[in-house]
């Protein structure tokens, strides 16, 4: 037990370090932490709602789920790719002293959720300023996907720190697919607008369903049927065992390798 809480003070610890010095020396600091997405928000809502939703013909909630989209997609995309980074970004850490792998691929993760958490009072302060409130039902399930989104993050990255040390051009794939993921998700346009058999497809990515569902729950109280579930979690609960196994398999090489 006495071991647990050494490692949960280790991760805060490390954590804490990394989002200290993500903003040291900027003249905004933490503000930097609600900005960004903020501005892209900013750009986004300004673009779209003008094109797919006319002013006085269009959904009055969209830049609510506008927003929703892009902090749950960027809290994923800061994530993987803070996770995928995390042991080579602290080789001094894995070759010099022993401490278990996963602590600081946790402690990497950890540090956006820090910044997630931050950006959650945007959300309720647009809600509060649209005077919308969602049902408690729908509230509930917002959480509970921000938590399978975490998951989803640590499979990621369980998957990608070892093998990012041998592979350095994973940086580069992953930005890629990254910029294809945030296409191929419902962030800046509504799913219904895709014919059917597309809009199942794109479901089968945890991501896309996510954000989705997220969406229709906290604006308009749908949500999806017992077997859709049923598929998402046998997909995400798929990805993380995938993710530990390798995690095993390469884990043991990280040091030789850096």
């Amino acid at each position: 037990m006495r071991r647990h809480e050494n490692y949960k003070e280790l991760i805060w610890m490390l954590a804490k370090t990394d989002f200290k010095l993500r903003y040291h020396g900027s003249i905004l600091g933490y503000i930097w932490a609600l900005l960004k997405p903020l501005l892209m928000f900013a750009i986004l809502n300004f673009v779209f709602s003008s094109i797919f939703y006319p002013r006085g013909t269009g959904d009055q909630y969209y830049s609510l789920q506008l927003l929703i989209s892009l902090l749950m997609y960027n809290f994923f995309s800061e994530g993987t790719t803070a996770g995928m980074g995390s042991l080579l970004s602290k080789s001094q850490l894995v070759t010099k002293i022993y401490i278990p792998r996963w602590t600081l691929i946790i402690a990497s993760t950890v540090n956006s959720v820090m910044i997630y958490l931050m950006n959650l009072f945007i959300i309720v302060g647009f809600f509060a300023y649209k005077g919308f409130m969602p049902h408690v039902s729908a509230i509930g399930m917002f959480f509970l996907f921000s938590l399978v989104l975490y998951v989803l993050i640590m499979s990621f990255a369980l998957l990608t720190a070892p093998l990012f040390v041998r592979f350095r051009d994973l940086a580069m794939i992953w930005e890629v697919i990254s910029q294809v993921l945030f296409f191929a998700t419902p962030i800046f346009y509504s799913l219904q607008i895709m014919p059917e058999y597309i809009q199942q497809i794109l479901l089968l990515n945890p991501i896309a369903f996510i954000i989705h569902f997220t969406k229709e729950s906290m604006i308009n109280n749908h949500f999806a049927d017992a077997w859709q579930y049923g598929v998402f979690f046998i997909i995400v609960t798929g990805g993380f065992l995938l993710s530990l196994a390798s995690y095993r398999k390469f884990i043991s090489h990280v040091a030789e390798e850096i």
